[in-house]
């Protein structure tokens, strides 16, 4: 005779005759309660260790009597710290009666964690506006540093530019590219429309290279001049190609400190002025005419038909004309190089496109940002 099953008792049989369990913590709480345990150990580690670094500084510990005792303590101060836990407020700092314990736990002035302070640099150098590098540091830390704190800490990246601004160059370049670019850069509080005088050289082995930078309100002489005085102090000497614009001053400062360096006309700068005096509803013609002209294989080819656009537009066309027939014996240099090197040293695009990278950055924080570590 089988044995009779037990009832079984349903899991909602057993909840109802149980008392409520107390409901689980809502998960932005749990990650609240988690962060402030965090931040309360980072704490306690950051005390104990600076009282431990002033008592190896000192030479005793708190009331020890020592012969190696070299001075005392005088309480403690307070400052706050950004980690990557958050805002750690009011750490107690311990102090010596004489002022000359500094704690190796941060730097003397510094209010971010190294690595925190490095990950926001990092971040608007990527071309992150200065608000949304506060944005994200809010969402992963729980601290929103202001724009002029972001701008502070890029700072830090002033040793590297000097680093890098000074040292020494190779004697031998293949070619160098000179061109201003206009930018807005900040200065402070205050932005203004600045030229960064620039060189961009090319290697033996065809590597290129910024050389040098140098802001000005203006394009002028003295800045050219002060910009290739650098490059050759640095060791820059010998050069195949200079290519250039038709600004006068660019052409001075090359003319005194380069004067036996064969020199290149950006076509494209050329092209631009020379179309300047033609009506728009002819440019596209006229334009198609100029390119033809330095699309020749051979030298003698390219000034046949310079001869002929000069006899087609003399009359209609004076200024264009007259446009093109300056610094007209520097058009065709590149003639003189490898037909492999024509369309790279015809013009300064070298220079416009590796700026053009840097304002794919700039376009998303409006302006550059150098404080007052700008080279003038």
């Amino acid at each position: 005779m089988p044995v009779p099953k037990k009832k079984r008792i349903t899991p909602e049989n057993a909840l109802s005759t149980s008392e409520p369990s107390s409901p689980l913590p809502e998960q932005q709480e749990f990650q609240q309660h988690l962060r402030a345990l965090a931040q309360s150990a980072v704490r306690t580690v950051l005390e104990l260790v600076m009282r431990e670094e002033l008592d190896a500084f000192i030479g005793a510990a708190w009331g020890e009597c020592s012969p190696k005792r070299k001075g005392y303590r005088n309480g403690t101060y307070t400052r706050d710290l950004a980690t990557a836990t958050g805002r750690l407020e009011e750490i107690n700092v311990p102090r010596d009666r004489e002022g000359q314990f500094h704690t190796q736990a941060f730097e003397r002035y510094q209010r971010y964690e190294p690595h925190i302070a490095e990950g926001l640099t990092q971040m608007f150098v990527a071309g992150v506006s200065t608000h949304k590098v506060g944005e994200v540091a809010e969402t992963l830390m729980g601290v929103a540093p202001s724009a002029s704190t972001i701008s502070r800490l890029n700072q830090s990246l002033t040793h590297q530019y000097e680093t890098w601004r000074q040292r020494a160059l190779q004697t031998h370049w293949r070619v160098l590219y000179l061109d201003g670019v206009h930018f807005s850069i900040r200065h402070g509080e205050k932005a203004d429309a600045t030229i960064i005088l620039t060189a961009l050289g090319v290697d033996l082995e065809g590597n290129k290279e910024v050389l040098a930078l140098r802001a000005c309100a203006e394009e002028s002489k003295e800045g050219w001049l002060s910009l290739l005085q650098d490059v050759r102090t640095r060791g820059a000497t010998q050069i195949d190609l200079i290519v250039t614009d038709g600004h006068d001053g660019l052409l001075g400062a090359v003319a005194e400190l380069f004067a036996a360096t064969p020199r290149q006309r950006c076509l494209v700068h050329k092209q631009r002025n020379v179309l300047a005096a033609i009506p728009r509803r002819e440019r596209g013609d006229v334009q198609a005419e100029l390119v033809g002209i330095w699309e020749q294989a051979t030298k003698p080819e390219a000034l046949i038909q310079l001869a002929a656009f000069k006899a087609k537009y003399a009359v209609r066309y004076p200024e264009a004309v007259r446009s093109l027939a300056e610094d007209e014996e520097h058009l065709f240099t590149f003639y003189a190089f490898p037909q492999t090197m024509y369309r790279h040293i015809q013009t300064t695009n070298a220079i416009e496109s590796l700026f053009s990278n840097v304002r794919q950055r700039t376009d998303q924080i409006d302006v550059l940002y150098f404080g007052d570590q700008l080279p003038t």
